[in-house]
């Protein structure tokens, strides 16, 4: 089985939501969906390019810059995504430099090592702090945004919310264990 374009998928569903331009599409990647799925601006636009050409989505306002194109999802887009969302979800492992490095760490000093652990522990506790305020933000009701996909977000959310209590938690207990 051939592999499939999963960002192409990542685009088509935050065009679904909205219509908007490649950087509408990196700045919902780094708000929305960073707990979990990223994009670049050197993948971003040669698969829009592609989805212009396969027509699952179409331009809805052009300036001269390619950054400024504001495109929408077509029909043949919505059924291409709600084909996609229907099919089983494969397994994908996780890739995490941190990980590795730690992996490999034994012969490292100590010191080393829980200053990395500290450095990743704060990265969660960044990150789950804008988790909080995202929560905050939902709660308090955002206009833009329908009940029905407030809950979806929500949702994710508290994913990336217990997600990092666990990493800190993960974290001190590491340190705490003397490695």
């Amino acid at each position: 089985m051939a592999l499939k374009n999963k960002s192409l998928y990542a685009i088509l569903g935050i065009l679904n939501v909205s219509p908007g331009t490649g950087y509408d599409i990196k700045k919902y990647c780094d708000t929305v969906l960073s707990g979990f799925w990223n994009e670049n601006f050197g993948h971003i636009y040669p698969t829009l390019k592609k989805m212009l050409i396969d027509e699952l989505v179409e331009i809805v306002e052009s300036e001269t810059s390619e950054k400024k194109i504001q495109y929408q999802i077509t029909p043949k887009g919505r059924l291409e995504l709600e084909s996609w969302l229907m099919e089983d979800t494969e397994l994908q492992p996780m890739r995490s430099e941190f990980m590795l490095k730690l992996l490999f760490s034994s012969n490292q000093p100590k010191e080393h090592i829980i200053k990395m652990l500290e450095d990743y522990k704060q990265i969660h506790v960044r990150k789950l702090e804008k988790y909080l305020d995202m929560q905050h933000d939902l709660e308090q009701g955002i206009e833009a945004i329908t009940t029905e996909r407030t809950r979806f977000l929500k949702a994710m959310l508290r994913r990336g919310v217990l997600s990092c209590e666990a990493t800190v938690r993960w974290c001190e207990e590491t340190i705490d264990s003397g490695l």
